[in-house]
């Protein structure tokens, strides 16, 4: 299945949760609880306070090797935006990608994640907790804290 075929499939409009294609087009899918919605909207507000130009994005869709991926939020720079527009998914991963963790989520896979968002471009991936406690990362590794959003 390619994402087109995905996001016009009138059975899967309405659907309560998260999917993703893995590499091979197959949907995978990941209920989301309130607490996640909870955070979601929490980086949304951060970021949007944090940076006063670009786009906030949620469900952000992005090609990766591994097939296509959706950030939770994504914080997208004007230049980004001038680019890329509204198209999806989008070929190269924003400035920004941010993952809410959720219990069904393993280690391997957050790592995974970082790794496909960064390989695709993203200057900077955050994780977030059920907690709400967010871990930034850059391709050089895990930093203090993030060097894009300044606040």
């Amino acid at each position: 299945m390619e994402w087109t075929e995905a996001i016009n499939n009138p059975f899967l409009k309405d659907l309560p949760f998260k999917i993703e294609l893995n590499k091979w087009g197959q949907l995978l899918m990941s209920p989301a609880s309130n607490n996640h919605g909870i955070r979601q909207s929490d980086i949304v507000i951060k970021l949007y306070n944090c940076k006063k130009s670009g786009q906030v994005i949620t469900e952000c869709s992005i090609t990766t090797p591994q097939g296509v991926k959706v950030a939770d939020v994504a914080w997208a720079s004007d230049e980004f935006m001038a680019q890329y527009r509204d198209k999806t998914p989008y070929s190269v991963a924003p400035e920004i990608c941010v993952e809410v963790i959720s219990p069904s989520n393993s280690k391997a896979e957050m790592q995974e994640k970082i790794k496909l968002y960064l390989e695709q471009g993203a200057l900077e991936v955050w994780l977030c907790n059920q907690d709400g406690e967010i871990t930034y990362f850059s391709k050089n590794g895990k930093l203090d804290k993030s060097e894009i959003a300044k606040c």
